[in-house]
Formats: structure tokens, sequence, C-alpha cells
């Protein structure tokens, strides 16, 4: 059974990321506050729930939250600060969205929230001094596979694994060659298959290992 509070503040965050494996599309990042009072039997981390267990979780979450926020960090973003970076800012991004703004925050894995604040980047969000500041003042704790053990931790993976879903099914529709609606970016056989018949988009990530050998350029 998920616990529903880390640290006993009232206004305690979760958040988490979906698509960090990904070759192409965002990495997706989310943030929730749930109330003191919220219960829920199926909630659970968001890989061990089906596709439609998961889209009936989305309303509940987002009805009954005290709070939440969603963040995609596109591959160019992604390709410049590297994966991990990305997946951190995205959800720096989405404690700075939230109203009212958290007293503690749970975050799923082993790295500090704040442990990097304020990377400059060529895309995406740029983060004023006031809003670094306001991310270091506020405590937080990492919580390897949080996402299986609290609630709001599960939410935001509830969340993060919906709304990147979402995004990959429209892009496949620009793409359909690659399939996205179904493999959503992991290094499927067939996806790498696609690439390697096809070649990249705007929407793979460059820095990430396309294809399982090294390409090399014939001179």
């Amino acid at each position: 059974m998920l616990l529903a509070n880390f640290s006993k503040f009232i206004l305690e965050t979760g958040t988490d990321e979906a698509g960090r494996g990904c070759l192409a599309g965002p990495v997706t990042a989310a943030a929730v506050i749930l109330p003191e009072d919220f219960e829920n039997t199926i909630l659970n981390d968001s890989k061990q729930l089906s596709e439609k267990t998961r889209e009936k979780l989305r309303p509940i979450i987002e009805s009954q939250a005290i709070t939440f926020a969603v963040t995609h960090l596109h591959p160019n973003e992604i390709d410049e600060i590297n994966i991990l970076n990305a997946s951190m800012k995205g959800m720096q991004e989405c404690i700075l969205k939230l109203n009212p703004v958290p007293e503690f925050i749970i975050v799923d894995g082993n790295r500090l929230l704040n442990a990097k604040l304020g990377l400059a980047t060529t895309f995406g969000k740029q983060f004023s001094k006031a809003e670094i500041e306001l991310l270091k003042s506020i405590p937080n704790q990492s919580i390897i596979k949080g996402d299986s053990k609290y609630m709001s931790i599960a939410a935001a993976s509830v969340l993060a694994k919906t709304y990147r879903d979402d995004y990959m099914n429209a892009i496949h529709e620009e793409f359909p060659m690659y399939n996205w609606k179904k493999n959503k970016g992991y290094p499927t056989k067939e996806h790498r298959e696609a690439i390697r018949k096809y070649g990249v988009t705007k929407y793979h990530r460059m820095t990430f290992r396309l294809l399982p050998e090294q390409l090399k350029l014939d001179i």
C-alpha cells in the first residue's frame, strides 16, 4: 500500500518523469500535491499499470489534487544539457508552476531536486534568480523507487506518462513510419529499423545511440 506522506508537511509534492530512455520525443515531468485525505486503491507506479488504468486515474488525480503541473523538455534541450539534467530541470519547472508553493518535495530517484539549478541553456526556460532561490528554499528528499512507495510520486508518474503518451500519439500522425503511437519513442527493434530506413527527424535525440552499431562515414 502506498504511503500518503514522507515529511509530515501538508503541502508535500511528489515529482517524477517519463521518457528518459527514449530515442525520440520529450522527457516529460510532473509534480502533484495531493490532499491529506486522498485515497485510491489502484494508484501505483505508472510502469506497473496498464494504459487503460493510467487513463482512468488521470482525471481522478487532476480533479482531486490540490495542484499539479506537467512540463515537456524537448530533444534540442535534452541534447544540450543531457537527459539527466533535462529530467531534473523538467521537474524543477513543474515545482515553479505549482500554486500553492509546496512546503516539501519528494522526488523519485537518488538525486536531490535542487542539486543543480539554473543551467544556462540555448533552448527552453531560463530560471530567474528569484526562481532559483525559491527552489533552493524548499526542502526535498530523493527516494529510490519512490513511485512505488508514495502516492504523490505515483500520481506524478501517471500524469507524466499519460501526457507524454498523448504527445507521442500526436507526432505519430506527422511521422507514422516510426510507429510512435505504439513504441512511444523507446528503442524497440521496429523503431530502430525505421531510423535505419528513413533516417532521423526533428524529434529524435541526436546525442543518443539511435542505432546499435556506430555509424561510420565513407571517406
